[in-house]
């Protein structure tokens, strides 16, 4: 993402700001993430806490991004083999199915 790192843009969802009951603020100011993320053509945005998972969630669907939002953890557990059925709800077609880590076959 441009900018990144210490320049990075917040997504407009912490602070409390995700719970104010102020949906069209939040989305307005959430924006300038949306754009930021749509620029980088990704089709995963990685988000590591639950606000920013929710606003960057909620911002893509508002503004009809093409991405999918997911947790690190989402991605670690399913790595490992452990991410269960409804914790697959973000994950797109592409990786819903997957099952990297079998147990019942290790050796």
């Amino acid at each position: 993402m441009t900018p990144n790192k210490s320049n990075n843009y917040c997504c407009g969802g912490g602070g409390g700001f995700l719970q104010s009951g102020y949906p069209e603020e939040r989305r307005t100011y959430g924006k300038i993430k949306f754009d930021q993320i749509t620029a980088t053509g990704a089709d995963y945005c990685i988000t590591g806490c639950h606000n920013c998972h929710a606003q960057v969630h909620d911002i893509g669907h508002h503004f009809g991004g093409k991405y999918s939002t997911v947790h690190i953890w989402t991605l670690i557990c399913l790595s490992l083999g452990i991410l269960g059925p409804n914790e697959r709800t973000y994950l797109g077609d592409d990786l819903r199915d997957v099952n990297v880590f079998h147990p019942e076959t290790a050796l």
